[in-house]
């Protein structure tokens, strides 16, 4: 059978079916478009894009203190406490309190820190963290936020999901979704991890449903900043280039007959990675850095040099239009000894995190530039004793009704405390502040309205903040 002959037997349902097919696809085209999902591969995904209204915030430098640090030794000095030292507390206070570990009849531990008022704004710190209270002035201090989750996992989830179920686009991924990102040479969501790792693992950076370009881009501490981000030996970047096009044409070509929206992510992140192969190794040479700069995160000191590296980096991140950087250190899980830990962990970060914050700000940076520092819940004013006959051994409970956390730049009002709690630190009496009302509130801060940025997925429209969420006007400057 020759062409002619094949054209000739054609019948008018292979025609109508046909047409119907193209009719289907154009159909598949419109309701991608709606979904915001019909971008052409030769369009970055990660291009900026508008947001909903003019916002303050640009960027969002996320410092995840995995584990829950404890408010009552750090944030909100309770004295009330010395009065039950060592004494259980009453029934009618703890009858519908919820621990992971410890029962709600175990004695109070009360804070050996001391606190003393910093700035002009007199906030309260404690000794432990002294370099963080010398911003204290430019500080928001949420002495209020409650969550649901009292185990870690769940809570590192709802905090960064807006929901305790797997499979959910993160904070990163949503910022990175709804605005694009102004570096075309790095990752716009970037993750840099120190101490043990979280236990939330890369849940705490997924894309979740959304493509999976906007997934965050864990950077390792040494070596290539992503493996295999280099050549191996014997291809230079004329070779890598030619075979990028092929790759491309064959990407576009799957494409345009699928629609597939993970294609046009996969084209997109070979693309970024040719272009990360010159940027992402000057971004971690300090060389340029003046000696001050260095000697101010700690860089070549110990114990902060991992955690000042991470904190460094984030900032020349920021310069280069990376739209979230997310820090996290791990462990905060005092369980035991918490004067030990709790003073390790502090003399790893205290330093580096109030360099990151001058730094933003004699940079003109902070203002444009929103930091959170957090964990997923707080501790238990009771103490926890797992092996008694440790000396110094008491350490505290997760505690998900009131724990604390701060922001800063952005959009955020500094040099105020928003929230209250009762004397022992054990419920909130003041400004109750749901993880949906913080999402909602970072979201503004960047010109995103958190009612409006969706996805739909599996029938409906999702969002951060899940099906509740209100903006918290006195964190607003």
């Amino acid at each position: 059978m020759n062409f002619e002959d094949f054209r000739r037997i054609q019948t008018r349902r292979s025609f109508f079916r046909d047409c119907a097919g193209g009719i289907g696809t154009i159909a598949l085209a419109q309701l991608l478009e709606r979904e915001g999902r019909a971008a052409s591969p030769s369009v970055n995904p990660l291009a900026p894009k508008k947001p909903h209204f003019p916002g303050k915030a640009k960027n969002v430098i996320v410092m995840f203190m995995k584990g829950g640090p404890s408010q009552l030794d750090l944030f909100d000095p309770k004295p009330e406490l010395k009065k039950w030292d060592g004494k259980p507390l009453p029934l009618s206070m703890t009858k519908n309190l919820r621990l992971a570990f410890t029962k709600p009849t175990a004695a109070v531990l009360a804070s050996p820190r001391t606190f003393q008022p910093y700035g002009q704004s007199g906030i309260e710190f404690s000794d432990f963290i002294p370099h963080t209270a010398s911003c204290a002035d430019d500080i928001c201090l949420v002495r209020s936020m409650y969550t649901d989750a009292f185990n870690h996992h769940p809570g590192q989830l709802l905090l960064f999901s807006g929901s305790i179920q797997f499979g959910r686009p993160t904070m990163g991924a949503w910022v990175l979704y709804g605005l694009g990102s102004e570096s075309q040479n790095l990752p716009g969501f970037v993750v840099l991890g120190s101490g043990v790792g979280t236990s939330g693992g890369t849940s705490n950076w997924s894309s979740g449903f959304l493509p999976s370009t906007y997934e965050g881009v864990v950077f390792r501490s040494s070596g290539d900043p992503v493996l295999y981000v280099s050549n191996p030996e014997g291809v230079s970047r004329q070779m890598q280039r030619a075979s990028l096009d092929v790759l491309k044409d064959l990407n576009e070509e799957h494409y345009a007959s699928t629609g597939d929206v993970e294609i046009a992510s996969r084209i997109a992140s070979y693309e970024l990675a040719f272009r990360m192969q010159m940027a992402a190794p000057e971004l971690r040479d300090f060389s340029k850095e003046t000696p001050e700069t260095l000697k101010m995160y700690g860089v070549n000191e110990e114990p902060t040099h991992p955690f000042a590296v991470n904190c460094l980096t984030a900032r020349r991140m920021v310069e280069r239009g990376v739209r979230f950087v997310m820090l996290t250190h791990a462990s905060w899980d005092d369980h035991t000894q918490l004067n030990k830990k709790l003073k390790k962990n502090c003399d790893i970060s205290d330093k580096p995190t109030a360099a990151l914050l001058k730094d933003l700000k004699q940079r003109g940076l902070l203002d444009s530039t929103l930091v959170l520092w957090c964990g997923e819940f707080g501790r238990t004013p009771m103490v926890e004793i797992r092996n008694p006959a440790e000396k110094d051994n008491g350490g505290r409970d997760h505690h998900p009704v009131a724990y604390s956390l701060w922001m800063a730049g952005g959009g955020i009002k500094g040099g105020q405390v928003v929230g209250k709690t009762d004397d022992l630190c054990m419920n909130i009496v003041e400004d109750r502040i749901h993880v949906h009302d913080l999402q909602a509130t970072i979201l503004h801060c960047l010109g995103l309205e958190h009612t409006r940025l969706t996805y739909h997925h599996m029938g409906r429209d999702f969002r951060l903040t899940d099906v509740g969420g209100n903006l918290v006007p006195k964190l607003l400057a």
